[in-house]
């Protein structure tokens, strides 16, 4: 007889533990889904700058191929935006100039001041990000640049 109570006691505590970790799982997944969505817009963050460094880098890139190409500011903003499709609300600005051993920079269509003329070419990119949801302390849109400078000869 004491065996069978303490196996119906047994049970008893069984059924309890199994509706109080549902009560602690309803608890924290408030928690846990608010951390995961914090965790994407963190991810997010990353992805998008990631993305701007990439256009302004196809834009220099377009920009290298040739002295032409150096010169055509509107084809290296052109090629940065097609790289940035993906994202909204991207602008790039494009620019070429040269630059001595010294350090000191001009205009490549003027006259050269040094005997070793360095053409380099520039490509800023710009845009927003909006996060998922509104965070308190932290603004809902952010905006992320990206840079590439390379030399063209």
């Amino acid at each position: 007889m004491r065996s069978r109570l303490r196996s119906f006691g047994d049970r008893r505590r069984h059924r309890v533990s199994r509706g109080q970790s549902l009560v602690e799982f309803a608890v924290v997944s408030p928690v846990l889904i608010l951390l995961l969505l914090v965790v994407a817009d963190f991810g997010r963050v990353f992805f998008v700058s990631i993305a701007l460094n990439n256009a302004a880098r196809a834009g220099t890139q377009y920009g290298i191929q040739s002295p032409a190409n150096a010169a055509d500011v509107t084809g290296m903003e052109q090629a940065a935006q097609n790289d940035a499709s993906g994202i909204s609300g991207v602008a790039a600005t494009a620019s070429e100039y040269c630059e001595c051993p010294d350090g000191t920079t001009q205009a490549c269509n003027s006259s050269p001041a040094c005997g070793d003329m360095r053409v380099y070419v520039e490509v800023d990119t710009t845009g927003s990000f909006q996060t998922l949801l509104n965070y308190p302390g932290i603004p809902s849109s952010i905006s992320l640049t990206g840079k590439s400078v390379v030399r063209a000869e």
